[in-house]
């Protein structure tokens, strides 16, 4: 096979010869591309080539497939597996599945390796490959950048002793053990959202089994043209659909799953959204009185309310807070043997005895139905109402792309380490403390911050504010403070959303 090109176009004689390989697809610990303009199947195949030659370097050889509902998931995903046999790899593809229901099936498969064809939540047109060699882990920046080194300099091996292995049963298999994480016994009616992305062919049941009273599916028959929304449960259209369903049919809250369905969005019985980190403070409450002096991991763009909740004192728990990335909370989790790690975009991760350490959607719906199990009086939004105030804003993404995105946010967060070291104050708030482990995250005194850090899989900026004093403040947070100083600068583009 030819060595990859970035310079190809579709409708062309060499788009059909040669592979196209963006290097912009490897990202910190993803690979995403769109596909046509940015990787072909010849590319994929040149991918897959790589990903088998570097798992032979880790001394192993034998990986989990699996593909995502869209309409050139499994042609990605054949192509992919040509390159892991041509590379000596015993390759055990589980057909359509969830990323949770491949990483469940190297526990059930004893297979030590993962390549989950998805492009999680991103629209129609985005492709990619969700990778890992150690479960549960999934690959970081040096295996990515180790990866990326190998496909695009075509230093792959080619082995004679590659085999496929088309398995069924793990999908049966994955939703008895998802479900077999919560027992209800509370009458509980819930809507099941999923957008009509992959999850619509998992979750329902997996509800049903964990003894949910009525299941109300929304949006649950598979559709790869996604006609009323992409599935995302922390975009609003999502979930102003989920809080109207809600208030439709009475339910006592609504469960939403993303496309490839490792997350979980909610809306409570009043038909309000709660965001996954408030979702996550609220399970920690819980967790940490059944588990004395856990640990919790939460990503820098979740509510500060997790460093001085004073539950979460008074039960011992720790909270150390880590780079955003489902791969990088996922190796924190792990590595320092904590309960729980929340993201605020949904991903959750729970170690034994709640989970196997990885991030799924419907793991993380039993966790929250076994909560309101274990409260059995009260409703979600009476839990939600329990936690101390603070105002948080939608996460809010601006265009960057991806060959200047990091420039820029390093540039901002030379910025605010230069306003914080002058005492200059942020609409009238001394800077406390700037967390740079991921961006820039700036404490204010009043326990107040804002974030900016670059997008790890898409073009974006990520911008998120929280405000101790009201939603005006955190308004303000955003459109006298950061989206002036962002706007500032030509290569930051259009928000996706904004408050």
């Amino acid at each position: 096979m030819h060595v990859p090109r970035a310079d190809l176009v579709p409708n062309t004689a060499a788009f059909e010869t040669v592979p196209l390989v963006k290097a912009t697809g490897f990202r910190e610990y993803d690979a995403r591309w769109l596909f046509g303009p940015e990787i072909n199947l010849l590319g994929v195949q040149a991918l897959g080539m790589g990903l088998g030659t570097y798992i032979h370097e880790l001394g192993q050889k034998r990986i989990v497939v699996g593909h995502d509902f869209r309409s050139y998931s499994l042609s990605i995903k054949q192509a992919l597996t040509l390159g892991l046999i041509a590379a000596g790899c015993e390759v055990l593809d589980i057909g359509l599945a969830l990323s949770p229901t491949a990483y469940f099936a190297q526990f059930d498969l004893d297979a030590p390796c993962v390549a989950m064809v998805t492009a999680s939540h991103n629209e129609n047109g985005w492709t990619g490959v969700k990778m890992g060699a150690q479960r549960p882990l999934t690959f970081g920046p040096e295996e990515m950048g180790r990866l990326k080194e190998i496909v695009l300099n075509g230093d792959w091996v080619e082995r004679p002793d590659g085999k496929l292995t088309q398995v069924d049963g793990v999908a049966e298999r994955y939703i008895a053990d998802a479900a077999s994480r919560a027992s209800i016994s509370r009458p509980l009616k819930v809507v099941c959202v999923c957008g009509n992305g992959t999850a619509g062919a998992f979750a329902p049941e997996a509800l049903r089994r964990m003894g949910v009273a009525v299941v109300i599916e929304m949006d649950c028959d598979l559709d790869w043209t996604f006609p009323k929304y992409n599935p995302n449960p922390e975009d609003s259209v999502m979930l102003h659909a989920m809080a109207q369903a809600v208030r439709d049919h009475g339910a006592d809250l609504a469960l939403g799953f993303d496309g490839d369905g490792d997350r979980c969005g909610v809306v409570d019985d009043e038909g309000e959204e709660i965001f996954a980190d408030k979702i996550g403070l609220m399970l920690a409450r819980d967790l940490s009185a059944l588990h004395k002096d856990a640990t919790f991991v939460v990503d820098v763009k979740s509510t500060g309310l997790f460093a001085t909740d004073p539950i979460l004192h008074a039960n011992g728990a720790t909270t150390v807070y880590w780079k955003t990335g489902h791969s990088y909370i996922k190796r924190k989790t792990a590595e320092l043997g904590a309960l729980a790690g929340f993201e605020k975009s949904g991903h959750f991760f729970f170690n034994p005895p709640i989970g196997r350490g990885y991030d799924c959607g419907i793991v993380s719906a039993a966790a929250i139905l076994s909560m309101l199990d274990r409260n059995p009086t009260k409703k979600l939004s009476e839990l939600k109402h329990a936690l101390p105030v603070a105002y948080t804003s939608l996460t809010m993404s601006p265009h960057c792309a991806d060959e200047v995105k990091y420039g820029v946010v390093d540039d901002v967060v030379a910025e605010y380490t230069a306003l914080r070291d002058a005492g200059t104050r942020i609409l009238g708030r001394k800077i406390i403390d700037l967390i740079t482990v991921n961006g820039v995250r700036v404490a204010l005194e009043d326990g107040s911050w804002v974030l900016v850090r670059a997008s790890s899989n898409k073009p974006e900026i990520v911008v998120v504010v929280e405000s101790t004093q009201s939603e005006d403040d955190m308004r303000a947070l955003f459109r006298e403070e950061v989206k002036p100083r962002l706007g500032k600068r030509a290569q930051v583009g259009a928000y996706n959303q904004e408050i």
